[in-house]
């Protein structure tokens, strides 16, 4: 080959090589343990920035202290050794956030995992964000439509709000949760559901269901499984939330449900003691109830001038022995806006939702109802209380008053018609009609065996022979005198 080229060749790449230095910073991992690190020689690295691994792992800075510090790792952990050189990003912790990702199962990184192809996106957004300020928020006074008779009824839950579903295991908290998603498919509000330690195969249920019922259409699913590390649990909800606060910021509603936030704090005190944070109450860090705080407190209603939009979240919590006064129940119980509690005997007993009317509450309560509920469902609750007594009453005394006998009668079918099957959402108008019909004394004569088929009937007959009123109800959002007697007239007319 000839020298002269060769020189030329070398003279080129010289002139090609950029003068301009690029600063990295590097430290180096001083120990591994169980999905933790603790790296040196990072002095000045943020909270929550990320750091990328020699085999492309990323990281998050969790613990900072003078000398040294500790990073959770997302994802496998097997391949990082002592020694291994780790380098700043100078980023804090994103994922990306859009419209594409409707419709679709989501890993807390933001990564689609439902085999249907990786998310377009162009937006990022950090996963903890500063919640709004009391001057951007306004008053939760607009309905979010449950479809479940005995939450819209007696535990109203408001657009922007926080309600905590609590109860033991197996009482139906996910149940709630789902059937609120299937019914916000023409209410014009999009859904994230946030699976935070659930089983795979239980996760692969509730997005067949949703497919199933034509929910996935307005639905995204962020998953940390049960076989996931402690990390994915951490952030998933902060994951969730940063995704429906993409759709808030474009003045949408958004519904989120995190399900649960036991799992979310028993994966938090994992990393911590493996951190050698010093344990507090129930070896719980003492910054768990911020850990929550900080997620639930981005969930709010805007108002117009900031953008308007809301997050409403319904966090769900697992209770041991129905005990409400344990440590992670009482704080999260502290940080919403109420709770709808489901007992455990009440379940076996076959009153489904398993609903505690005395510890259920929803501190919105009436604001977050259309009229005509308001209307129907007033004594409601206090008509149920009192059955409950004097149901416990009636079981030692035979000789009872005529009044009081009624009550009971009428606490019965209640009872009845409150009861309501899994994935069977009603519509607020049909809800509207069968409540008018209780309250009103209209079911009195129906035996209490048959309240269940008389409530199927009853619904059909309104759709078919009487929509129009439905559709006034569902329009105007109250009873006028009139439609109050055109109602009468139907129920009337309406026979088993």
């Amino acid at each position: 080959m000839n020298k002269d080229y060769i020189i030329e060749e070398l003279k080129k790449q010289i002139k090609g090589i950029s003068e301009e230095a690029e600063v990295q910073k590097v430290g180096e991992v001083l120990e591994v343990g169980d999905g933790v690190v603790k790296l040196t020689g990072l002095p000045d690295l943020m909270a929550s920035e990320m750091v990328t691994f020699p085999d492309g792992t990323v990281g998050v800075a969790l613990n900072l202290e003078e000398d040294q510090v500790g990073v959770m790792i997302l994802g496998d952990y097997k391949g990082i050794k002592e020694g291994d050189q780790v380098t700043a990003t100078g980023k804090i912790l994103s994922i990306p956030v859009g419209e594409k990702m409707i419709g679709r199962v989501l890993n807390p990184l933001g990564q689609a995992i439902d085999g249907k192809g990786e998310v377009e996106t162009k937006t990022n957004y950090p996963i903890e964000r500063e919640a709004a300020g009391v001057i951007d928020r306004k008053s939760v006074d607009q309905p979010l439509q449950t479809g479940i008779k005995a939450i819209d009824a007696l535990i109203p839950v408001g657009r922007g709000q926080r309600e905590l579903i609590i109860g033991d295991r197996q009482t139906g908290k996910t149940a709630i949760a789902i059937d609120t998603i299937i019914n916000q498919a023409d209410q014009d509000m999009i859904c994230v559901y946030v699976a935070i330690g659930q089983k795979e195969s239980k996760i692969a249920r509730i997005v067949a269901e949703l497919e199933k019922r034509g929910a996935m259409e307005h639905t995204i699913i962020v998953t940390a499984g049960a076989s996931e590390s402690a990390a994915f649990s951490f952030i998933a909800p902060y994951a969730g939330t940063a995704i429906a606060e993409y759709f808030m910021d474009q003045g949408k509603d958004v519904l989120i449900v995190h399900d649960d936030l036991s799992k979310h704090a028993w994966a938090y005190r994992q990393i911590s003691l493996i951190l050698r944070r010093p344990p507090g109450r129930e070896a719980y860090p003492g910054d768990i109830f911020y850990l929550h705080s900080r997620l639930l407190e981005r969930s709010c209603r805007r108002n117009k001038e900031a953008g308007g939009g809301s997050i409403t979240a319904l966090p769900i919590i697992e209770t041991q022995a129905s005990d409400v006064s344990a440590y992670i129940p009482t704080n999260v119980i502290s940080i919403t806006d109420g709770q709808i509690y489901l007992e455990t005997d009440l379940f076996y007993k076959g009153i489904r939702p398993a609903l505690n009317v005395g510890l259920s509450v929803s501190r919105v309560g009436s604001a977050a109802q259309i009229k005509a509920m308001k209307k129907v469902a007033g004594t409601l609750r206090l008509d149920l209380a009192q059955f409950r007594e004097l149901e416990a009453f009636a079981q030692f005394g035979s000789d009872l008053d005529d009044a009081t006998k009624q009550k009971i009668e009428r606490g019965k079918r209640t009872v009845e018609i409150l009861k309501q099957g899994q994935y069977e959402p009603i519509s607020v108008e049909n809800q509207v009609a069968i409540l008018y019909a209780l309250t009103r004394g209209f079911v009195d004569e129906v035996s209490v065996d048959e309240i269940t088929k008389w409530e199927e009937e009853f619904s059909k007959f309104m759709n078919v022979s009487h929509r129009e009123i439905l559709d006034e109800i569902k329009e105007k959002g109250e009873i006028s005198e009139k439609l109050e007697g055109e109602l009468k007239k139907a129920i009337s007319e309406f026979k088993l």
